[in-house]
């Protein structure tokens, strides 16, 4: 197989109307039939169910918001909508779906909540809110007013779902007890850090943390008996003499385990790092430029032969080949116009 289709999540502004689909050729290593799948208002978060046959996403409709779910055509990958559940106020800005296809978990940024939703399996209709769980906090940072969960999704063993919330620099754990979502541990990272989003390792013992405001990446140490997190290591994803804006954004790690890469905005920067397996610690690669402004995420397609970049205010995807043994980027294009990109996911293999 060498076509896989992709879904690239926007901010609905300028000329965009909602959710991209593109296809990757890799054995021409081109990115071709770029095109609206979805017309829906700021789909800025996207993800794909485990069995391909639907697409979740948050969605701003007037002055509610919520998720929306859509099926995918096995054919053409076209989406069709099925339904989607909104209520008053902010949309969320991220959104997970379980392997079974029966549940669905949503941070809120303005709101400083997550939310889990009831899923019918079969028909991928988003039922009914179960659990809401309200933050509470502050921190030191200008922006950390209040709690802003960035992030929640489901642990590898789906035993729980963590929450990261940059407003109060945290990261929470919450196991699933008959629908309704529990705190189970919860570890404070450094004040002011503002962390933002999380990948676990492929082997449950480590995960990484993405900060936006400090500009790092917090590894971490795993206990998957009780969802607790501690601290490794601290490692900057900017460089020292970078002194202008810049603001973390996503993190990804191969499914070998070997290599973490994050998005920063402002330093225009992807950022490669080599795990360490035997004490889950980052090392420096290298670092790539975006070829665009505010990276805001990426993806790697199915083989991890290639990544795909989106430049959220230069309305560009970027596709890099990738080195397996390396983890280095070399670039392929970057003159893929998709307006105000955010989210990129591919169909799983």
């Amino acid at each position: 197989m060498s076509k896989f289709t992709g879904y690239v999540g926007t901010y609905t502004k300028g000329d965009s109307k909602g959710v991209y689909t593109f296809t990757l050729n890799t054995d021409e290593q081109k990115i071709q039939d770029v095109k609206l799948a979805a017309t829906l208002g700021n789909p800025t978060y996207v993800t794909v169910s485990q069995d391909n046959r639907f697409l979740y996403s948050v969605v701003k409709d007037g002055e509610s918001g919520g998720v929306a779910a859509y099926s995918i055509d096995a054919q053409n990958g076209e989406l069709q909508l099925v339904n989607n559940e909104v209520e008053e106020g902010a949309s969320p800005c991220h959104v997970s779906v379980n392997k079974a296809n029966n549940q669905v978990v949503t941070a809120n940024y303005h709101k400083g909540t997550i939310e889990l939703y009831s899923v019918n399996s079969a028909s991928g209709k988003i039922e009914s809110s179960q659990s809401i769980v309200a933050h509470e906090g502050t921190g030191p940072h200008e922006r950390q007013e209040k709690p802003h969960t960035h992030f929640s999704g489901f642990t590898p063993d789906e035993k729980y779902v963590v929450a990261v919330d940059l407003g109060i620099d945290k990261l929470i754990t919450y196991e699933i007890d008959n629908g309704t979502l529990r705190e189970v541990n919860c570890l404070t990272v450094r004040p002011g850090s503002g962390p933002r989003h999380i990948a676990l390792h492929p082997n449950g013992k480590y995960a990484y943390l993405m900060t936006e405001l400090s500009n790092e990446v917090i590894a971490l140490s795993y206990d998957s008996s009780n969802g607790s997190f501690d601290e490794l290591q601290y490692i900057s994803t900017i460089p020292e003499n970078f002194t202008e804006n810049s603001q973390g954004s996503a993190i990804h790690i191969s499914k070998d385990g070997k290599f973490v890469y994050v998005s920063n905005r402002g330093h225009n920067s992807i950022a490669v790092f080599q795990v360490n397996e035997s004490t889950g610690e980052l090392k420096l690669v290298e670092m790539v430029s975006s070829e665009g402004d505010w990276p805001r995420d990426f993806v790697f397609d199915p083989t991890e032969k290639f990544i795909v970049g989106s430049n959220q205010e230069s309305s560009n995807l970027v596709l890099y080949a990738r080195d397996e043994q390396t983890g280095k980027l070399t670039l392929i294009d970057s003159d893929i116009t998709v307006p105000y990109p955010v989210c990129v996911k591919f169909l799983n293999m």
